[in-house]
């Protein structure tokens, strides 16, 4: 290992145990990271509790799931629950974005103020 290889490996590992800095950059990924997360979280809950609904209903059509649990006509209630899974599905994506656009309205002034001031830098 040459010197050049030695000082980049030192310079690695103490990175690792120093004290860091936050900075304004720092500031305003947190931001726009707190503008997204909530979108975020119902976008993935929403949408595989979608899919599982649509799921269940198409698992009831096309298998003998409603004969074991002692139901007779298991196509119009398993067509049913899968319209409305696929209905939650297609609904996820505006929802998410509503979500997105209100939390956007909520943090704009302090993200534009911080990123001007970055801008100015």
């Amino acid at each position: 290992m040459n010197k050049n290889d030695q000082q980049f490996l030192v310079q690695k590992i103490r990175i690792q145990y120093t004290e860091k800095q936050y900075t304004e950059l720092d500031e305003l990924k947190s931001l726009d990271a707190k503008v997204r997360r909530p979108a975020n979280i119902f976008a993935y809950i929403y949408g595989s509790v979608s899919a599982i609904v649509m799921g269940a209903g198409m698992s009831l059509v096309m298998t003998d799931i409603g004969a074991m649990i002692g139901m007779t006509g298991v196509m119009v209630p398993g067509i049913a629950i899968g319209v409305v899974g696929m209905v939650m599905a297609l609904s996820t994506y505006p929802i998410y974005k509503k979500i997105l656009t209100s939390c956007k309205k909520k943090f704009a002034p302090q993200i534009l103020k911080l990123s001007e001031k970055l801008m100015q830098k």
